[in-house]
């Protein structure tokens, strides 16, 4: 009976030893891809359609083409006349270019309009707070954005955010950079120096302050 549990015992530590053995092995993950900002000159900046958007597109005198059309997770719509269009990443501009090329050949001289609701963006082009702000969550990208936008935008620090211990995650030259920001100094000292511009694609790291 002994021998009989010892050798019960022994096979569920074995097997213990070979779960966390393959546990161990396959706990890391690769890093996430970097992902450049597909925004070229900030100072003539774009919005850039994203999964998610509303895009009424108005084709002249052709009603039946016309409508409103979500953005599907793979950035392509579908349209009663051409299917699977790639929209994600373009200004409405140059969609609605791309789409008189595609319906010239249904509509003759087709003249198209593209406008956007429901501010999405590419993820490569939203800015995302994430830890100790009031309401942490990605944000669409606005010309011009500042550091103090963005604050203001989230809510601002909780209680027990470490402001100045908040770090910015940009990607330079293909590499992710990190930048030190002072956002106690910012925001509840009113030290308008340490206002930085924002980019598309950054991200703000705001840490828990250490009591």
């Amino acid at each position: 009976m002994k021998a009989s549990r010892i050798a019960q015992l022994l096979i569920a530590a074995a097997a213990f030893t070979a779960i966390n053995a393959c546990t161990s092995s396959g706990s890391s993950l690769p890093q996430a891809t970097t992902r450049a900002s597909l925004t070229t000159n900030i100072d003539d900046y774009s919005y850039l359609i994203g999964p998610g958007d509303n895009l009424s597109i108005f084709v002249w005198r052709n009603p039946d083409v016309s409508g409103s059309f979500l953005v599907r997770p793979d950035g392509m719509i579908t349209t009663s006349l051409v299917e699977d269009i790639p929209v994600s990443g373009k200004t409405p501009t140059a969609l609605a270019r791309d789409l008189e090329q595609e319906l010239g050949k249904y509509i003759r001289d087709p003249i198209v309009t593209v406008s956007v609701s429901g501010f999405n963006g590419p993820f490569s082009e939203q800015v995302r707070v994430v830890g100790e702000a009031s309401s942490p969550r990605a944000i669409s990208y606005s010309e011009d954005m500042t550091l103090l936008d963005l604050m203001i935008q989230v809510g601002g620090l909780t209680e027990f955010a470490d402001g100045d211990g908040a770090k910015l995650i940009r990607v330079v030259n293909g590499e992710q950079k990190e930048f030190s920001v002072r956002l106690d100094s910012l925001v509840k000292e009113g030290n308008i120096s340490d206002n930085v511009d924002i980019l598309p694609g950054d991200i703000l790291i705001i840490p828990e302050a250490w009591f």
